[in-house]
């Protein structure tokens, strides 16, 4: 079993930035970020793995940088430009296993997530 702490959610303006953390309790192949929203689906926003293979939500390109290290087990989100709709809950997620890229944002594939953290951006 594998434990997930998010961390560095928190509330900015627009164009702002934020950075979240994700510690891990043990091994993980790959990790990722989702987000809810009140009222929508959980969807992926970024997944990265340990082979360095990345993938993102293309409404997060060129503003969300995923990262990961592995000597201390942490994920990385680090977040610029935000806009009032990337309001949401984020959630840190895991899995032991490896797969295809095209199944990286796919919330069903991940064994294990953190409690989330709460990001908001005003306008």
């Amino acid at each position: 079993q594998v434990q997930l702490v998010e961390s560095g959610g928190g509330s900015v303006q627009a164009g702002g930035s934020l950075r979240l953390s994700c510690a891990a309790s043990g091994y993980t192949y790959i990790m990722a970020w989702f987000r809810q929203a009140p009222g929508k689906q959980r969807e992926g926003v970024a997944a990265i793995g340990r082979d360095g293979t990345i993938r993102y939500e293309d409404s997060v390109k060129d503003r969300f940088t995923i990262s990961r290290d592995d000597a201390k087990n942490t994920l990385i989100l680090q977040m610029t430009s935000l806009k009032p709709e990337d309001t949401a809950m984020y959630y840190c997620a895991a899995s032991p296993l490896g797969g295809t890229t095209a199944a990286m944002l796919v919330p069903g594939r991940f064994s294990y997530w953190g409690q989330g953290t709460q990001v908001t951006v005003s306008s």
